[in-house]
């Protein structure tokens, strides 16, 4: 975003109330909630990408805040969070998830993380494992047969992409209406909802949107080997992975991992392309449910 040109109002994501914690390294975390329930809490972790959000996660959030008490966090550099320019990496988001956890939900949660932050919150819950009674993992990263760049190509990677001369119009471009419109619509049966292509340029377009992005854009925060450093450690925690189809990453590891692990299990819930809750919200619901029921 063009710092002299006027901010988009950024509305909140769901019609729930906003807070914030404080932390040393990820400064301030937005976080919405909703107390109204009762039971076992579920906190909500979107994904990673340039214009992500606890909006991702809306129909998630509406469908419980009724039936038991619900949190959804706005990852540091997202969403209303602090975007300020820092080493933003693996570890700062998986710390982000546990402070949310042990200073404000302080008894253990159901987590549901999307994308890459399932390997984030699979750090948290190694991190933390009084903090979290199960995981669900959404189209998860880490489980490709591919493997990631080198870790000097990621760091000069990031180097070429934050050089101020064409950072910020590189952004721009990636974050256009027609850009996001495109890149979404990859992910959804369908034409994604207006709504969702709205708030997704909102939010991109805060000041300082690009620092965590460009971070992303880089590979630097994929965990190297994760189907064994991160899922592999995961063995009685119960675990839930749906995918199915995701235009953006593979899943060839994930029979294997659900084979070797009696704590695992995982769901298609097709079709979808790595946004089950909107594609297929019924089924979603059933199948988390059923999870639950059994963690």
């Amino acid at each position: 975003m063009n710092p002299t040109s006027t901010p988009i109002p950024l509305p909140d994501a769901v019609a729930a109330p906003r807070d914030q914690l404080h932390t040393d390294q990820a400064g301030r975390i937005a976080y919405y909630h909703d107390r109204g329930g009762s039971g076992r809490p579920l906190v909500l972790v979107h994904s990673i990408n340039a214009a992500p959000s606890t909006y991702e996660v809306k129909p998630l959030f509406e469908h419980y805040a009724d039936s038991r008490p619900v949190y959804s966090i706005d990852l540091p550099g997202f969403g209303h969070s602090e975007r300020s320019p820092r080493d933003y990496s693996a570890e700062l988001f998986a710390n982000a998830i546990r402070a949310l956890l042990e200073q404000v939900v302080q008894e253990p949660a159901d987590v549901l993380a999307l994308s890459l932050s399932a390997e984030f919150a699979a750090r948290a819950a190694l991190g933390s494992p009084a903090s979290i009674a199960s995981l669900v993992l959404v189209s998860p990263t880490g489980l490709s047969q591919r493997s990631l760049p080198s870790p000097l190509v990621g760091r000069l990677t990031h180097r070429l992409l934050s050089v101020r001369l064409w950072s910020q119009k590189l952004y721009d471009l990636v974050t256009s209406r027609r850009s996001i419109r495109y890149y979404l619509g990859q992910s959804f049966q369908d034409e994604p909802p207006q709504d969702v292509l709205d708030y997704a340029y909102a939010t991109s377009h805060q000041p300082g949107a690009r620092h965590a992005p460009l971070i992303f854009l880089s590979t630097q925060l994929f965990t190297r080997n994760a189907a064994d450093n991160l899922y592999g450690r995961l063995t009685r925690l119960p675990v839930l992975a749906i995918a199915d189809r995701d235009p953006y990453v593979t899943f060839e590891q994930l029979p294997d991992l659900v084979a070797r692990h009696a704590n695992w299990q995982s769901e298609r819930l097709a079709p979808h392309r790595g946004l089950p809750h909107w594609d297929q919200p019924q089924a979603t619901f059933a199948a988390l449910d059923r999870f639950w029921a059994g963690a």
